[in-house]
């Protein structure tokens, strides 16, 4: 029975043998793939790398294929490889085929650095083993400028750490994802193409072991499609248009600030003239009161004289007292029409000054907007400071206009009086010089005396008012300097808000100008964003020779050693024989 299964076996072997076999001319068109495997050392060293290739064949025909492999394994069967240098041939046969290729001192697209630091020293992970304490794993990438950029460019990492449940505690990863895998937990860091990463894993370890760390690299091939932004370009429009109004009124602000410090420029001249005549007349009250002080004295004095000059008969020093009298009320009317002149003068410029402060309100909501218009905040304050203390200017003065107007008929008031004292005087004086002469003086006599009389007691009336008013004169021009004082600092405050305001328009115009085609800024931004990420344009091109071509996909399967208790292994190393073609092939049917 034995020799007849042999026998048998051997009719299908020569069978096999002498039957024609459809073979295709050698071809590297047919599609393929490559997968990098590697190994590194638990700091990322490179130890060592092998790739499998797969070929998609849709009947067996022979292929050729490249890679500088210091060995080749066939993966699929047992048909023959053939490598001479670089080339490697084969027949594949239907459907894939695959063949592993080791190669030495082939370096991957990117170069790795793994730090490991317990309680904050750093330590060589060979003598982390069985450690407990607070862990640190630093994770480093980057590009290998001496392999095609192709990869860095366009290939995704994932880096996936495994710890045990039991072993590690209080694990934190910033920029890494955690997830559980039954008792472990996977934690997972991403690094997007054209990007470095640097990645740093924390945990409470005891009786340190680690699994090796698995690194994935594939291409980013996924298509982004452009986001609707329509929406968001229309409200950014709405935000241009809005900077816009702000810019413009902004400036028509600016052009009312520049109004207003004009008008409490002529304000503060106005002010000044103003103060300079009150100062005037607070000057001459003293010079008018003695003066008046005199009269009254005068008046006095011709009073109690007028019986002795009846009986010498001589009304000379009576005639020339009155006309005296008569010259100084003349002189102090002239003084105090000068006076009104000068303070109408100055009321009039104040009053234009104090008009010319605007009188238009700014609302609470318009300077909460002004504020949030991203406006510098330090200008706003003066801005508002300076509308406040211009208002409360105007109201003040509004108050207190009235004062100032009265002041000007009351100085016309007691001039106009004192002409009329000293044309009565006069009077007195011509018909005393006319008594005299005709020697009629003992009928007037009793006239004069009540004359004088009725003068005296009513110039020291008048005395008593003019007092008082030179009083009011003094309190006012000494009161009026708190203002002036005020309406100073006004101006040097408008000058500063006219200054700020100017800045704030520069800087709203320039924001203005910034977002005007904002959208259109945005929507290009959004592009060069999706045009960053968005590989799916991407041709394959093979990792181990640039002669191989129709390359599908290339992807890389990268892992460090692990850092675990070594098994110990009781099984002797058994030595197999190398079996003979006849051998493997009966294999098959055993």
């Amino acid at each position: 029975m034995m020799r007849i299964k042999r026998f048998l076996l051997l009719v299908i072997v020569c069978i096999v043998a002498l039957s024609p076999f459809n073979v295709v001319a050698a071809s590297a068109a047919a599609p393929k793939d490559e997968v990098v495997y590697a190994t590194l050392q638990p700091n990322g060293e490179e130890l060592n790398m092998h790739v499998v290739n797969s070929f998609e064949v849709e009947e067996q025909q022979e292929l050729v294929d490249y890679g500088d492999y210091t060995n080749v394994k066939n993966l699929t069967d047992l048909s023959e490889i053939t490598k001479e240098g670089d080339e490697i041939s084969f027949t594949a046969s239907e459907d894939t085929f695959y063949y592993q290729g080791d190669l030495e001192n082939k370096p991957l697209p990117w170069d790795f650095a793994i730090r490991y630091q317990l309680d904050g020293e750093e330590v060589n992970p060979e003598e982390l083993l069985g450690q407990e304490g607070h862990l640190q794993i630093e994770i480093e990438t980057s590009a290998n400028e001496d392999v095609n950029p192709i990869f860095f460019e366009n290939y995704l990492l994932q880096i996936s750490l495994s710890l045990d449940g039991e072993l590690y505690q209080n694990i934190e990863a910033e920029q890494g994802t955690i997830a559980n895998a039954g008792k472990n937990k996977q934690v997972t860091f991403t690094v997007m193409p054209e990007k470095e990463g640097d990645f740093l894993l924390e945990a409470d370890v005891t009786d340190f072991e680690l699994a090796g760390i698995e690194i994935s690299a594939v291409p980013s091939s996924m298509s982004i499609d452009s986001p609707d932004t329509d929406n968001v370009t229309e409200d950014f429009e709405t935000l241009s248009d809005a900077t816009a109004e702000i810019d413009e009124a902004v400036g028509e602000l600016a052009d009312g600030i520049s109004e207003l410090n004009n008008g409490v420029s002529s304000l503060k001249n106005g002010s000044s003239d103003y103060q300079d005549g009150m100062t005037q007349i607070s000057n001459g009250s003293t010079d008018l009161i003695s003066g008046s002080k005199s009269i009254d004295q005068a008046l006095v004095t011709m009073k109690n004289s007028i019986d002795q000059d009846v009986e010498t008969g001589d009304f000379s020093a009576l005639q020339d007292g009155l006309v005296q009298i008569a010259d100084g009320l003349r002189e102090a009317s002239n003084g105090l029409a000068e006076l009104e002149d000068n303070y109408t003068k100055a009321y009039n410029v104040l009053n234009e000054s104090m008009n010319a402060i605007p009188s238009y309100d700014i609302s609470e909501d318009e300077i909460k907007e002004l504020t949030q218009s991203g406006a510098d905040s330090e200008v706003v304050n003066k801005l508002v400071e300076t509308y406040k203390a211009a208002r409360t200017a105007k109201g003040t003065y509004d108050q207190v206009s009235k004062a100032f107007a009265a002041v000007a008929p009351t100085l016309d008031e007691v001039s106009n009086s004192q002409t009329d004292m000293a044309s009565s005087l006069e009077t007195m004086a011509d018909q005393i010089a006319a008594a005299s002469e005709g020697m009629d003086i003992q009928e007037g006599l009793k006239e004069l005396q009540e004359g004088l009389a009725t003068l005296s007691d009513n110039y020291q009336e008048f005395h008593s008012g003019l007092e008082e008013y030179t009083n009011g004169v003094d309190e006012l021009s000494n009161a009026y300097q708190d203002l002036h004082n005020g309406i100073v600092e006004l101006e040097d405050g408008t000058t500063a808000l006219e200054d700020g305001a100017s800045e704030l328009h520069d800087g709203t115009t320039e924001l203005a100008d910034s977002t005007s085609d904002l959208p259109d800024q945005m929507q290009d931004e959004i592009d060069e964003m999706i045009n960053d990420y968005d590989k799916s344009d991407f041709d394959a091109e093979s990792f181990v020779s640039d002669k191989n071509e129709n390359v599908q996909s290339v992807q890389f399967v990268i892992k460090t050693e692990s850092i675990t208790q070594d098994e110990e292994d009781d099984e002797e190393e058994e030595t197999e024989e190398e079996k003979s073609f006849w051998d493997r092939l009966l294999d098959l049917f055993r």
